[in-house]
């Protein structure tokens, strides 16, 4: 038998053989229901309208919900035209009633195709489920309409009539709005995001603000989100990196607009001593047009050399602070022969294209200039009393982790660090060797104690410094290359020092028998199991698959982010899996003005399926099942005595 004292907490909730008899006919029948709908995105890299976008339209099963339910009544014309509108009810609506098209006929219409979509994406939960979805004024006449017996007369009228008192009552547009917003609500079930929030494009905040909205997500972490995460510990490589990498894609709305982060000082610094300096090298990418805050490109490529130049002497520093990460080679500012003009690298002399370094000392390359270290001072304050970066971190922290065993499926975002004959590469810390999983779970405490040890505890900055380890060394596994290659890109012509060489795991996972050990080593199933992985795109337009290993292994960083739209021939993946099937959906390049549904296509079929018993959550709802079947036997026996009122 359970803890007497156990059962006692238990009997506060569930005072009488009654109350908990009815929680173990309602969990009992929860467990017969399908499972919900899981859906997978990775690197999204801040994306954040064609994220929405798909997060609004379940990346295309609306669409096809539509289509099931009215594909042989309605034109595709206003099929797309109610898709429409349940992605983006507000905006719809108010343009329906500026063109004075919102007339009762039309609200009428909407409200009773909304109810029918709402049926079909409501079906596989309970009706208490459902009915904590839906908005609170509007709950009882939701709850109604979803459940009219049209085959009853009566019903009928009375369908009718609560539609057209919504509407006589001019609540029609609100009512629209509430039941798009419930469709979207209830398409997804549980959303799990495979790293790679920021960096690269315009507003990761604005997809933090939406994830932290949402009902039930996860999210495992990738090298860009370490990094910002580095950067809110107040690491200073971290953040001259999260700086300079938004800088160079133009992304200065999420810096100053969206974290309220001051440049200025930065602007002043770099328009001093880069005056004279084109810098050529550091023209930013410009993907997207800031909105908020539009810097000179002149402007913006001085910023971006200096905070580069910064960045290169901290990291530098870190290096020769942890010779265990074996990085040496990498404080390539002391490989430079400054009067010569070349850089030496493996060995090998490569000429510098730009050697215009006024705040370098040939003598001592990674010693800061009294100027830079006011000037990181000034920018590690405006990290580490962010507000609202912080509340975004502390939710990364709160629904994050490196890895997630769920429902037969392993995620994470980059790789388990492998040799080249297949066996779990290892770090040594302290004499005690990590690797496969246990070197995953030590990363995980490392991450966390970065952000949550006290303040100056040797522990606290031993762990800041790996944060940015984690970033680039070569056992990172939400890194998994061998080195980056960031000074070659910007200082050296020849490409072939530009390559950033693979951990074996990318070469040794296409195979099955590689994916069954990394399974079994996190205690998953060979069956029915599969990894998935984002973080290196998938180029479909080389013939890339993002199926591999026999269908064991899902890479679905497919290139949301539009710099990598033109290498990968698409705008990335979802990974849709429901209590039949796995799908992908294939998206398309985001366009506002241009219908984008993705294609779906299925990719594996259950063989059976897979009811809420067959999950982890039907786990733990068998396992509560127990507890109150003991409950109800303690109360039985007289070990504890019923609250009869």
């Amino acid at each position: 038998m359970r803890d007497l004292a156990y059962l006692k907490l238990m009997s506060r909730e569930y005072p009488t053989i009654k109350a908990a008899s009815s929680e173990i006919i309602n969990l009992t029948a929860i467990q017969g229901l399908p499972k919900g709908t899981e859906y997978f995105f990775s690197d999204l890299h801040g994306e954040y309208e064609a994220f929405i976008h798909l997060l609004r339209s379940a990346s295309g099963i609306i669409r096809e919900k539509i289509t099931e339910t009215f594909g042989h009544i309605i034109p595709e014309k206003e099929e797309v035209e109610l898709a429409n509108m349940i992605y983006y009810p507000e905006r719809v609506v108010s343009q329906m009633q500026l063109k004075g098209l919102a007339t009762d006929d039309w609200q009428r219409v909407a409200i009773y195709r909304l109810v029918q979509i709402c049926k079909v994406v409501s079906s596989k939960y309970t009706r208490s489920k459902v009915r904590k979805k839906m908005p609170p004024e509007f709950a009882y006449v939701i709850d109604e309409l979803l459940h009219v017996d049209y085959n009853d007369d009566n019903k009928r009228v009375y369908y009718s009539e609560i539609i057209r008192s919504i509407i006589d009552i001019r609540v029609g547009d609100k009512f629209i709005i509430a039941l798009c917003e419930l469709i979207q609500n209830l398409t997804i079930d549980s959303l799990h995001i495979i790293g790679d929030i920021f960096d690269r494009g315009p507003r990761a905040d604005i997809i933090m603000k939406e994830l932290m909205q949402f009902h039930d997500v996860d999210i495992q972490w990738g090298n860009h989100d370490i990094s910002w995460m580095g950067a809110a510990t107040g690491n200073l490589a971290c953040i001259c990196n999260v700086l300079r990498i938004a800088i160079s894609y133009n992304s200065f709305d999420v810096l100053e607009d969206g974290y309220g982060i001051n440049l200025r000082p930065l602007s002043m610094f770099a328009a001093r001593v880069y005056h004279n300096d084109p810098c050529e090298r550091f023209v930013p990418q410009i993907l997207d047009e800031n909105i908020y805050d539009a810097v000179d490109p002149g402007l913006a490529a001085k910023m971006h050399k200096a905070i580069a130049i910064i960045q290169f002497k901290v990291q530098g520093q870190i290096i020769g602070r942890h010779p265990e990460y074996e990085m040496d080679d990498r404080r390539l500012l002391e490989a430079v022969d400054f009067d010569r003009g070349v850089v030496v690298l493996e060995g090998r002399e490569y000429p510098m294209l730009d050697l215009s370094f006024p705040t370098v000392d040939p003598k001592d390359p990674l010693r800061l200039t009294a100027e830079e270290e006011d000037l990181l001072h000034t920018l590690q304050l405006s990290f580490k009393h962010n507000e609202l970066l912080h509340k975004h971190i502390r939710f990364l922290y709160s629904h994050g982790s490196l890895y997630k065993c769920y429902n037969s499926n392993l995620l994470y975002h980059g790789c388990i660090p492998m040799k080249e004959d297949g066996s779990f590469d290892e770090i040594v810390v302290g004499g005690i060797s990590y690797s496969g999983q246990a070197l995953m779970d030590y990363v995980d405490r490392k991450v966390q104690n970065a952000y949550f040890m006290a303040e100056e505890s040797p522990e606290k900055e031993d762990a800041m410094d790996f944060m940015w380890y984690l970033w680039c060394g070569a056992k990172s596994p939400v890194y998994g290359k061998g080195k980056m290659t960031t000074f070659e890109h910007y200082f050296i012509e020849d490409p072939a020092t530009h390559k950033e060489p693979m951990n074996p795991y990318y070469r040794l996972s296409v195979k099955e028998e590689t994916c069954d050990r990394i399974l079994e080593e996190f205690g998953l199933p060979k069956s029915g199991s599969h990894i998935i992985n984002g973080h290196v795109p998938v180029k479909i337009k080389e013939g890339e698959s993002p199926v591999k290993a026999g269908g064991k292994l899902f890479i679905i960083d497919g290139g949301l982010s539009k710099a990598y739209q033109s290498r990968t021939g698409i705008a990335g993946y979802t990974l849709i899996y429901n209590s039949n099937h796995l799908a992908l959906a294939e998206h398309k390049p985001f366009d506002p003005e241009k219908e984008s549904t993705p294609r779906v296509s299925i990719v594996e079929n259950m063989h059976k399926r897979v009811m809420v018993a067959d999950t982890d959550k039907g786990v733990e709802l068998a396992g509560r099942i127990a507890d109150l079947k003991e409950l109800v036997g303690a109360y039985r026996e007289g070990i504890l005595k019923e609250k009869v009122e």
